[in-house]
């Protein structure tokens, strides 16, 4: 008996995350190309890394947001596997982290302070840091994601929501989004989220729907757009919510939208890739097909690397961190976009 149970234990195969035969599973696949692709996006973005650990960006633009530049970038990373100390990249994502964590104030703040979106910021990184810490479980990390987290719970308005800065006033879909994110991901590494802040978080989701067109809004009562839609779907997503008719209705709304040069492309892209992914089957494999064409189709090579820069007014290290993240989502190494 003990014979034959280690024989079915050689034939049956592991399904690990990223792994050939989790990509089987899946039925959506990083062809060589692709995967090319990204090796070379990861070179650019470990070319750039600055000495502190941070990514400056190689524009004004991108000189002014190195936290959020860091969060992204350490986003890709893990979105190929490569996690502090692990990987090809370990020292770069090591350093990343280092650099995030060193940013935290002592009240729980991240971000720069003297910019009018800062929540922007706070809720970026809290992302990349609690997927890290969910991986990691580093109690370094731990520490001063608890009070990231503290911050965001405490800074959401009486309709659910989240605005530029930390304090409760009022919400649009952009920021909370992003704050939405956060906490499910604290939350899956074990951290403790008040149940109502996700119920309030949904309600005001919910409000922002446009019944008559299909898709959300800014803020309740205004016109629906693309990014605005996939955020929204995927707030709900991450809040548990996977099976809402929302969020049927929103992604049919993505698909009717879809276009190749909107100002809001790679953004709104960073929301309805994983918004996609969470729905599957069908819907995944032509959102894959058709997003991968389309960034393939932009790629720019300069030496081993490769990059983006074209549709976003932000920077290519902004632009190639989100870009490589979405093309390797089938490697499935990100636990948050796991339903």
């Amino acid at each position: 008996m003990r014979i034959l149970l280690l024989l079915l234990t050689l034939l049956v195969p592991v399904l690990v995350p990223g792994s050939a035969c989790a990509q089987a599973e899946s039925a959506v696949k990083v062809d060589a190309e692709t995967e090319r692709v990204i090796n070379r996006g990861l070179k650019y973005l470990a070319k750039y890394q600055s000495p502190n650990g941070s990514w400056q960006g190689r524009n004004e633009k991108e000189r002014n947001y190195p936290i959020a530049m860091t969060a992204y970038a350490l986003m890709a990373f893990q979105a190929a596997g490569h996690l502090p100390g692990e990987g090809e990249y370990g020292r770069e994502v090591s350093l990343g982290v280092q650099y995030l964590l060193n940013s935290v104030s002592p009240e729980g703040l991240i971000g720069d302070k003297n910019n009018g979106q800062y929540m922007y910021f706070h809720g970026i990184s809290t992302i990349a840091l609690a997927e890290l810490y969910g991986q990691t479980s580093n109690p370094s990390i731990r520490s001063k994601l608890e009070r990231l987290v503290k911050i965001i719970v405490s800074s959401q308005n009486q309709n659910g929501g989240w605005r530029y800065k930390p304090i409760a006033t009022d919400a649009d879909i952009s920021v909370t989004v992003l704050q939405v994110v956060a906490l499910r991901a604290a939350k899956n590494g074990g951290l403790k989220v008040p149940q109502t802040t996700i119920d309030d978080a949904v309600d005001y989701v919910r409000s922002c729907y446009n019944k008559g067109k299909g898709g959300f809004s800014y803020q309740p009562g205004s016109g629906p757009g693309f990014a605005r839609t996939a955020a929204a779907i995927y707030s709900l997503q991450v809040c548990g919510h996977y099976d809402d008719p929302l969020v049927k209705e929103g992604s049919k709304y993505l698909f009717e939208t879809f276009g190749e040069r909107p100002r809001w492309f790679t953004y709104g892209n960073f929301y309805a890739a994983p918004a996609q992914y969470m729905i599957g089957g069908e819907t995944w494999r032509n959102w894959y097909t058709k997003i991968k064409g389309v960034i393939l189709s932009r790629v720019h090579n300069d030496g081993e690397t490769s990059l983006w820069f074209e549709n976003t007014s932000v920077g290519p290290t902004y632009e190639t961190a989100i870009n490589v993240m979405i093309l390797a989502m089938p490697y499935q190494y990100v636990p948050l976009y796991q339903r």
